[in-house]
């Protein structure tokens, strides 16, 4: 181990080494189509997928090879969970919406279980449960209650872990107990898309990587798609870029605000700290409004955590180091671990906080997963291709209404690093006060 702070000697994500994201041969655009997707991420290609085995002429466009953002940059955790808590959306919109909520993420994830079985899609799936870190002994009680809900209502193998039964779960320390999820597993999100890309090629729709949208025009009852290789005419529009939305999408830009997400991963550790730390196998949460998340990679070797980076420009090294010192903090046996890779990829926010599908002006999204894009991206997805086909299975708790455009904001978050500086202060005053 190092004493330092060196550098990762790899500023690519991890999940490159075995699944790097891949130029596609070039294809003569088509000239008409039924429906053309901007974004060829898990959402695009979810939707392509429905679409094209219903029949559809369909062609997904991502500016960057097909992806080469979040989706193989996350950190390949099933969670689809909604990044307010059950408790704060239960207090303000009340239990039975809490739950829906719930429900539908307990069907969103099954949806993906099942695409991976019947597909037999080679991604390192694993259901390894979920354990989330209780701050204090007081946030443990609610988080226990609401453990209990899940459990009781959906059916959801959810269960408190006190702390005298912590080290089953997770050699730290660090949190005062917690609660478990057995629903959730991890996957490698590079291999995941892979074979997401795989199986939506085989069904005949088209996928055109580095050919970025330039402008969507509406023509009558349909549209005209400008983009750097030519122009297409498409009945119907799809927009599912999340946080690689820009000036091609104005109205969606107004409304997601793209947050730099960023993950580190350690050198190999050795079997026996692996087993001591991870006993499970599973993967970890925690509730700090920056709090982090972390798993062991799928080989079982290494330590993958990942957190927000405050950073806009460049790829300074302090967010590398903030996730270093917060792995030490939650592990004290990891300071001065090496580290193999460090990585930063956009996740988008909405002032729902919540994944939304919704139209405006006859073009429809599927956007705004909140960090949780693994299991919502590929579930919204569908549900719009399923929209667009006008079938019942389109239908969704999460369409509604657009959310509501940021003030001042145009698709530069200039704002950002105030809010996360706000944020740091917010869990400053949680921590001393969990620790009473």
């Amino acid at each position: 181990m190092s004493q330092g702070a060196p550098r990762a000697r790899n500023a690519s994500p991890y999940w490159w080494e075995a699944a790097p994201p891949k130029a596609l041969p070039p294809t003569p655009l088509p000239g008409k189509l039924d429906v053309a997707i901007v974004g060829a991420g898990y959402a695009g290609l979810s939707a392509a997928l429905v679409l094209a085995r219903a029949g559809r002429s369909v062609a997904a466009f991502d500016a960057m090879r097909p992806g080469e953002g979040a989706s193989s940059r996350n950190g390949g955790i099933t969670s689809g969970t909604i990044r307010p808590s059950f408790a704060r959306i239960a207090k303000r919109f009340g239990e039975d919406v809490a739950l829906a909520i719930e429900a539908e993420g307990k069907v969103a994830r099954e949806f993906v279980y099942d695409l991976i079985r019947t597909e037999e899609l080679d991604c390192d799936f694993r259901m390894t449960g979920l354990f989330k870190g209780a701050l204090g002994f007081d946030e443990y009680e609610t988080m226990a209650r609401a453990a209990e809900t899940l459990s009781k209502r959906l059916g959801i193998e959810s269960y408190a872990v006190p702390h005298s039964e912590q080290h089953g779960h997770i050699g730290s320390d660090f949190y005062r107990g917690g609660t478990a999820r057995l629903d959730i597993g991890g996957l490698h999100p590079g291999k995941f898309h892979a074979e997401l890309l795989r199986i939506t090629l085989a069904a005949g729709a088209g996928v055109h990587g580095q050919t970025p949208v330039i402008g969507i025009m509406r023509e009558g009852d349909s549209f005209r798609i400008q983009t750097g290789a030519g122009t297409v005419e498409a009945r119907q529009v799809l927009i599912c870029t999340n946080g690689y939305t820009d000036r091609a999408a104005p109205y969606l830009q107004r409304r997601l605000v793209p947050v730099r997400s960023r993950i580190i991963t350690t050198e190999d550790l050795s079997p026996d700290l692996m087993k001591r730390l991870m006993p499970r196998g599973m993967m970890m949460g925690e509730t700090r409004q920056l709090g982090y998340y972390y798993r062991p990679t799928p080989d079982g070797r290494r330590i993958l955590l990942g957190g927000r980076d405050a950073s806009r420009h460049g790829d300074p090294m302090g967010p590398t180091l903030r996730l270093r010192r917060g792995l030490a903090q939650i592990f004290p046996e990891l300071e001065g671990v090496d580290l193999s890779h460090t990585w930063f990829g956009n996740v988008a926010m909405n002032r729902d906080m919540m994944p939304r599908l919704f139209e405006h002006d006859g073009i429809l999204y599927a956007s705004g997963f909140c960090g949780s894009g693994v299991v919502w991206a590929p579930w919204v997805g569908s549900r719009a291709a399923h929209r667009l086909l006008g079938a019942d299975a389109g239908r969704s708790a999460l369409a509604s209404r657009p959310p509501a455009a940021v003030p001042l904001y145009r698709g530069d978050p200039w704002f950002m690093p105030a809010i996360i500086k706000g944020y740091a202060l917010q869990d400053q005053i949680a921590m001393r006060r969990a620790k009473r």
